[in-house]
C-alpha cells in the first residue's frame, strides 16, 4: 500500500516556515545544525560503532551494533512499504540547505539519520552505566539530529519523529534481549537465524514490489523505485553482515576489551587503517564486478564483517602470538641470569 503524503500538508507548512527562518537569519544555526547532521551519516556511525566494540566496551559496542542493525532493517522496510516522497518533490517551494540534499538517498519515510541518531546516541541515553550528565548530553543530541534535518529542508516531521520513535523503541527491546542472551548466551543462534531469514525476505520484497510511477509535466519519472530501494539493499547486507560475523566472532574469537590502554589504541588505529583500506580500495573494485543492487549488499555485508569478525579474528592472532613472544623473551632472560649465578 503506497501513502498519498499531498494529503498531509502541514508538514510541508512547517517546513516552509523554517525555510523562511533560515533565510531571513542565515547561516547562524545552518552550519551547527549542518554539524549535528554529520554525526548521524554513515560513516561516521560505522566509525563509533567499531571504535567502541574493538577498544572500549564489546558489552556496549554488541548492543549498539545489534541495535542499530535491527533499526536499519525496519527502517529499509518502511521506507520502501510506504514509498513516501522528498519534501522538495512533493513541493518545489521547499529548498533544502547547502550541499544536504547530497545526504538524502531513498525515500523520505523514515529519516535515516534520525534512525542512526536513535541507535547510536539514543542507544547511550538508555545505558544506564553511564553517568546521568552524559545520558542527557546523548538525549540532546537525539532531539538535534532529527531538528536539522527538518532545518535543512531534508526530511518532514513525520519522518524524523517516526524514525526517532521506532528506533528508541528498538533499542530498548535489543537492552531486553541482550540481557536475556546474557543468561541464555546458547540461543543466538536463534536471533541470528531469525533476522537472517527477514533479512532474506526483504531483499526478495524490495526486489519484487511494485513502486509508484509518477511522472512531471515533462514526462520524467520523479522517482525510480528500484533505485530508492538500494538503500534498503544496503540495509540487508549490513544486517546479514552482522549476524553471521557475530555468531562467528562469539564462536571463533571471543575477544575482550579488558586490556590496557596502548593495545586499545593500537587496536583503533590498525583497525581504522584496515576500514579505510575496505572502503576506498577493495568496495569500489568490487563495484566495477557487481550490478547495483548486488553490490549494495556486497559492500554493505563486507563493512558488518570486518567490523565485527574479521578485523577482531586479525587482532586476537596477533595480540595472542606478541604475548607468547613477551612470554618466551622473560624466560629467556630469566634463564640467563640464573645461569649467570
Amino acid at each position: 500500500m503506497d501513502f498519498d503524503w499531498d494529503d498531509w500538508d502541514f508538514d510541508i507548512d512547517i517546513l516552509l516556515m523554517l525555510q523562511d527562518f533560515r533565510n531571513g537569519i542565515g547561516d547562524v544555526f545552518a552550519g551547527f545544525l549542518t554539524k549535528m547532521t554529520y554525526l548521524a551519516e554513515l560513516q561516521p556511525v560505522l566509525v563509533i560503532m567499531a571504535v567502541i566494540y574493538w577498544g572500549c566496551s564489546k558489552r556496549f559496542g554488541s548492543f549498539l551494533l545489534l541495535g542499530w542493525n535491527a533499526n536499519r532493517l525496519v527502517n529499509g522496510f518502511l521506507k520502501i512499504t510506504v514509498c513516501a516522497y522528498r519534501p522538495w518533490i512533493r513541493d518545489a517551494r521547499i529548498l533544502p540547505y547547502g550541499h544536504s540534499i547530497e545526504t538524502a538517498t531513498g525515500y523520505s519515510f523514515p529519516s535515516g539519520h534520525s534512525t542512526n541518531a536513535a541507535s547510536i546516541y539514543g542507544g547511550g541515553m538508555l545505558w544506564k552505566d553511564f553517568p546521568g550528565i552524559l545520558r542527557i548530553l546523548l538525549a540532546v543530541i537525539v532531539i538535534l539530529v532529527p531538528f536539522s534535518r527538518l532545518y535543512l529542508g531534508v526530511h518532514t516531521p513525520q519522518d524524523v519523529l517516526c524514525g526517532t520513535a521506532f528506533s528508541l523503541l528498538t533499542m530498548w527491546l535489543t537492552l531486553k534481549l541482550m540481557r536475556r542472551l546474557e543468561n541464555h548466551p546458547g540461543k543466538d543462534w536463534v536471533v541470528a537465524g531469525i533476522g537472517i531469514i527477514l533479512s532474506i525476505a526483504l531483499a526478495a520484497y524490495a526486489g519484487f514490489k511494485p513502486y509508484p510511477a509518477d511522472y512531471n509535466a515533462k514526462g520524467k519519472l520523479l522517482v525510480d523505485g528500484m533505485k530508492m530501494a538500494r538503500d534498503t539493499f544496503k540495509c540487508v547486507g549490513w544486517v546479514s553482515g552482522f549476524l553471521v560475523a557475530w555468531i562467528l566472532e562469539r564462536r571463533l574469537v571471543s575477544f575482550s576489551t579488558e586490556i590496557a590502554g596502548v593495545v586499545k589504541a593500537t587496536r583503533i588505529v590498525a583497525g581504522m587503517l584496515g576500514y579505510h583500506i575496505l572502503n576506498l580500495i577493495l568496495i569500489p573494485l568490487l563495484k566495477k564486478c557487481l550490478g547495483p543492487g548486488a553490490f549494495a549488499v556486497a559492500a554493505s555485508f563486507l563493512q558488518m564483517f570486518y567490523i565485527v569478525f574479521f578485523f577482531p579474528l586479525i587482532f586476537s592472532i596477533f595480540e595472542k602470538w606478541q604475548k607468547r613472544r613477551s612470554e618466551s623473551s622473560r624466560n629467556l632472560s630469566g634463564e640467563i641470569c640464573e645461569a649467570k649465578k
